[in-house]
């Protein structure tokens, strides 16, 4: 696509950002809908994101997303926040409304539409979740917006754990998913949780390369076939988690989608339109793209 006159200004505020795969998934796709649309990167701290979102907003654009370590501080300047942003106080996609800055976050969208893309149904069912950092609260929150009935969170008790506090009791009081918060040394009622649950999500970055040999989990003698088991990891695209639940028969996949399909809400959010899918999986979500 030709940069014109009417061009609108999308892209991605965060530090680093030069490895990101959005402006590739983004440009390809305004392209494939023949948009005037464009998306760039921008490093920026947080620091300078004040700055920086009175550029975007006094330039026009359209909106952006932002990653770490922004993603917090935009919530403090959105003019308004979606319910799941509210919830989880973290933005990664703001729509500019004629100066009004809108906050979302599809972290969550995009893990929730990449369980129905691996062909699972777990609303009204019971989940497990590993982990309340940031890509796990937006699993959370969004999982109990969804419908899930019953969320299990297993947390370090160490320094985050004031956070899982929080996050159980704000979707408790927000929503109807009963969420239960446990200590994940407590092995006994993570065997009782894994029995009851459809699903098992590592929402955590154990056993992201470099570190592949690691694993959220101390062995497999927890899982059963009938459990399904994800990770937001996707590099390795096997974790050893997954590996674990393969070897007892579990359905599994990784967090690549997750990746996709955030982006997709993004896009629908910005130009109205939705995603072509199909052709963004084949050209950047292949084994040979990562």
């Amino acid at each position: 696509m030709e940069i014109t006159g009417h061009t609108k200004l999308t892209g991605l505020l965060g530090s680093p950002v030069s490895h990101s795969i959005s402006p590739l998934m983004h440009n390809k796709a305004f392209g494939l809908l023949g948009l005037d649309y464009s998306y760039l990167c921008f490093d920026v701290g947080v620091d300078s994101l004040a700055d920086a979102v009175h550029g975007l907003r006094t330039l026009g654009a359209r909106g952006w997303n932002c990653t770490m370590p922004d993603k917090q501080r935009m919530c403090e300047l959105c003019d308004s926040l979606s319910p799941a942003a509210q919830m989880i106080r973290a933005v990664n996609t703001v729509v500019n409304e004629n100066g009004i800055l809108i906050g979302h976050n599809t972290d969550g969208i995009g893990y929730m539409m990449s369980v129905k893309e691996a062909g699972f149904d777990i609303i009204g069912k019971e989940m497990t979740l590993l982990g309340a950092g940031g890509a796990s609260t937006a699993i959370a929150v969004q999982a109990a917006l969804d419908g899930v009935k019953t969320l299990n969170i297993f947390n370090r008790n160490g320094r985050s754990w004031e956070h899982a506090v929080r996050l159980a009791d704000t979707i408790n009081a927000n929503t109807s998913c009963r969420t239960r918060l446990y200590d994940l040394a407590d092995s006994s009622s993570l065997e009782k949780c894994l029995r009851e649950s459809a699903i098992l999500t590592n929402g955590t970055s154990v056993g992201m390369a470099p570190h592949e040999s690691e694993c959220i989990l101390s062995d497999g003698s927890l899982l059963h076939p009938e459990l399904i088991v994800s990770d937001i990891i996707y590099n390795p695209r096997k974790t050893r988690l997954l590996q674990m639940a393969q070897a007892k028969g579990c359905p599994t996949f990784n967090g690549l989608y997750m990746l996709l399909f955030q982006g997709a809400e993004a896009f629908r959010l910005w130009t109205g339109k939705e995603m072509p899918i199909n052709a963004i999986k084949q050209a950047y979500f292949t084994p040979s793209n990562f």
